[in-house]
Parts: structure tokens; sequence; C-alpha cells
């Protein structure tokens, strides 16, 4: 094949890795591979991962996606890595991990945080210095919380990374880190882009915890070029550009086309996000908005719920349902699921901000207690909670045509027009939902042409939208989601 122009683009989740080779020339996707990961959990909200099973996961993905293509290898000129955001990956100073990486997921670290938003004088006081409210998830309390939990391992510290500055670490030999995930840490400043150094000394006054930070590079600035054994394992060519990466919703935001105003992206995965591209840092008074930067130059305010597919995971187990039938029952039960109600905070919830929430299902009656309903008020109740988010973003002043989404969710008919219907706004999926991985392999394509490639144009060549997809809101419909919302707003104030 003449002129193809081979990326390969990593997504490493929380659930897996998945990898995609894009043909950045034609702007197909040629091959798709995917590999998972495992959980560690405990007690208090720990939720952890050993890096090891991302390295070989990143590997089996990539040999899958390279088979599937039906390339070689040696034509792969570049690769781009998205993580998952907020964890702590430590390394000491011989590159070794010292311990499994804390989770964005995790809460254990929450009275950490607590003390941390305290010292910064509260959600006002760390909105005004570092753009951002801190949240238990952040990287910043799992600091804190490993100098008091481990404080022999935390005098081993040489090396802060977060789990796609891990990988690139491992692809490269370099610590970097790029603006758009870096904004996740809460010891970074978005406005100025740069490290907040005096709050890590406010931890450690030692000045470890600074020297073991990475540096940062712009986002299309390569990290460099892959080490020879690595491309040897990966099976790739040692002159492969490594890009500079981000996280997974910067990473989906290219993957989206979301690059200038007037594009929202929503993402249906284990957790919900919603965000749109903004050329300036216009910080919103709102602390559950969190104005971080975007890899692509910009700043990207966000919001992320922490329940979206994981609480109706729990539903369809509890109910013995494969996914279709789940989908059946949601169809069947009328919008509002006949008064009942479902506040799905099974992991404590991050928007609206109850990070010691509960899970509860409200308004049961003799009447209304059936699979269809139980399984309709999970979509619904997972689904206010992105509208409780993106009202709060139109507050901020963004407006969009459209709502692009992403994620597991959105393969589901019936879900998609329950989010048209309750965001009153027309929805289409991307032609790839695979939307991290595809925005890490454009980004590989913008670093490696040195940017004589504008972003926009490979976003505009890669990026398709899926007609098929598309669902438009039914007046009636969001006249009987807006009463069952505004009922769900009633539980949640009870809370």
């Amino acid at each position: 094949m003449a002129n193809q122009q081979l990326f390969l683009g990593i997504d490493c989740g929380t659930q897996g890795t998945k990898a995609l080779i894009l043909d950045a020339a034609s702007g197909q996707v040629l091959g798709l591979g995917a590999a998972g990961h495992d959980m560690i959990s405990g007690p208090n909200g720990c939720r952890e991962q050993d890096t090891r099973q991302w390295l070989d996961a990143f590997t089996q993905a990539t040999h899958q996606a390279l088979a599937a293509a039906g390339v070689d290898g040696q034509a792969i000129l570049g690769v781009g890595v998205s993580g998952q955001q907020h964890g702590l990956v430590l390394l000491d100073d011989q590159g070794q991990v010292l311990r499994p990486a804390k989770l964005w997921c995790d809460t254990e670290t929450t009275p950490e945080n607590d003390r941390l938003l305290a010292h910064l004088g509260g959600e006002d006081g760390s909105l005004e210095r570092l753009g951002v409210v801190i949240a238990p998830g952040y990287t910043v309390s799992k600091l804190l919380w490993t100098r008091e939990q481990h404080p022999q391992l935390f005098e081993r510290i040489a090396s802060i990374l977060l789990p796609h500055d891990f990988l690139n670490y491992w692809l490269t030999g370099r610590h970097c880190s790029e603006y758009g995930d870096a904004s996740g840490t809460g010891y970074f400043n978005v406005r100025a882009r740069q490290w907040d150094v005096a709050l890590l000394q406010h931890i450690d006054p030692s000045g470890r915890l600074q020297t073991a930070l990475p540096e940062l590079i712009d986002a299309h600035q390569p990290v460099g070029r892959i080490l020879p054994a690595i491309a040897a394992h990966l099976g790739i060519n040692r002159n492969a550009v490594v890009a500079s990466g981000g996280g997974d919703n910067m990473m989906g935001a290219i993957g989206t086309g979301n690059i200038q105003p007037g594009v929202i992206t929503m993402s249906l995965g284990s957790s919900g996000t919603v965000y749109a591209y903004a050329a300036e840092p216009a910080v919103s008074p709102q602390a559950s908005v969190a104005t971080f930067c975007s890899s692509s130059g910009g700043w990207l305010p966000l919001i992320c719920t922490m329940n979206l597919t994981n609480a109706t995971g729990a539903i369809r187990e509890l109910l013995e349902l494969d996914i279709n039938a789940f989908n059946a029952l949601v169809a069947q039960a009328p919008i509002g699921a006949e008064g009942v109600c479902m506040l799905p905070f099974l992991n404590g919830e991050r928007v609206p901000a109850l990070p010691h929430a509960t899970g509860s299902l409200l308004g049961l009656t003799t009447t209304n207690l059936t699979r269809a309903n139980l399984c309709r008020a999970v979509v619904e109740g997972t689904t206010f909670g992105l509208r409780y988010g993106l009202d709060l973003l139109r507050a901020n002043g963004l407006e969009a045509q459209s709502i692009r989404l992403i994620g597991g969710g959105s393969k589901s008919p019936v879900w998609r027009q329950i989010v048209a219907d309750i965001m009153d706004t027309t929805v289409i999926c991307t032609e790839q939902s695979e939307a991290a991985a595809l925005g890490a392999a454009i980004q590989a394509a913008w670093c490696h042409s040195g940017a004589q490639d504008s972003l926009a144009e490979l976003c505009e060549r890669c990026v398709k939208l899926d007609p098929a997809s598309e669902t438009r809101p039914i007046a009636e419909h969001v006249a009987a989601a807006q009463h069952a919302y505004e009922l769900y707003r009633q539980h949640v104030a009870t809370l």
C-alpha cells in the first residue's frame, strides 16, 4: 500500500488497554487490539493497579492491533499514549516502580485531600490558586497519603509520574508530562501552566517531591524516539516517535474532533465525563467544573461523574441480564420509570459533589417495583448526573449544537435517546468509539509532522461521525425527562 502513514494509538484505561492502528493519510482505522487489567480493591475505597499489567496489556493489545490491521510494525511512524488521569506511579532512582499505582477512583485519600483543601483555603482558595478544586481522586492527596502511610518508601521516591507519563517513560526512558494530564494532579496551575512547587513543599519540606517532577512539554512536542529494545519487544519501528500523549479525556477530545469551540463530548464509560474546548482559561466559579488544559494547546473545561456503566453493570449483574435484555427492559419502562428514582452513587460522587454518598433507590411502591423500572432508573439516574454537569458548563458560557457521544454506553440506541431527551440536544456518535486511542494516534501524527500538519486538518480527515447514530430529542420526551430530572434534583437535595 503506497503512501500510508501509520500510527499506533494506545489507551490505558481502568479496565484494560486498547490499541489502534491509524493510517493518517487516508484517515482510516486499520486494526484494533485490547487486553484487560485487574483492580486491587481494599477497604476505605482503596483502588490500585499493578503497573506491570499495563505493560503486558500494552504489548498484547499492540500485537493484536498489528495483526488485525495486517500491517508490518516496521511501518509505524509514531506512538501516542492516552492514560487514565490522576493515577500516581512512583519510581525509585533505578527507575523501578515502588508500589502499585493509586488510581483516579481511589477514595482512600479523602482525609488527606480534606486537609490539603483546608490548607489551600477551601474550594475558593483552591480555585484561585490552581484554577481547579482538588478532589479526592486527584494525585496530590495520594502523595501526602504515601508520606504518612509509607514513610520508608516515600524516602525512596525519585520520580512522580501519571499513568500515561509512566508508559512514555517505559517507551523512551524520559520523564515528561504534558499540560492536559498534569492539570489533574492538583499541584499544577492551569492558568500559568506550571507546577505549584510550594504545595509540594508543604507536603514535604525537604524538596524531594519537586526534584521528582517530570519535565513539562507542549502538546505538539514529542517525548522522543522509542527505545530499541522496547521497539523490538512491541514489534514496531525503532525510529518511531513517541508523542506527548495525554489524559484519556484530553485524547478523547482530539479523537472526537473537539479542538475548537462549539463541540461537546460526552463519554459514557465506567465514569461519565462531559467536556468542551475553550481557547481561554475561563475558570468556572463552580467547584465541580475542572478547567483542565487540553492536549491541543487550549483548555478543556470538564465535569466527571464517578458512576456510570459501573452502576448499570451492577443492576445487570443483580438481575442476571445480558446487555440486550437490559436495553430491552430499559426501553419497556416509561420515562421517569413510574416514579422509581435511583441515585447511583455507588462510588461516592464528584458531580454532584457528594464524596461520602452511597447509592439509593427511591419512590418504590408495590406496583412500580419492576425489573424494567429498575433498569430504566439506573440509566436515567446516571444520565441525570451528566445533565447536572452539562448545566454547570452551560452556565459558564459553553454552547453546542450537538453532543458527540463516546464510551460503551453510547453503543445503546435506547441510551442515546435518553441522553438526547434529558439534555434536549441532538447526539451523534463518532464512527470510532475508541476515541481516546484514536486521539492518541492523531496526536502522534501531529507530533511526527513537526506540527506542519495542523491538528484541525488531521481531525477533519480522521474523525468521522456516524450518521446512523444521530438521535434527536423528541419534544414530549423532553418535557417528561425534565419532570423526572426535577424529581432527581429534589432527592439529591435531601443528601
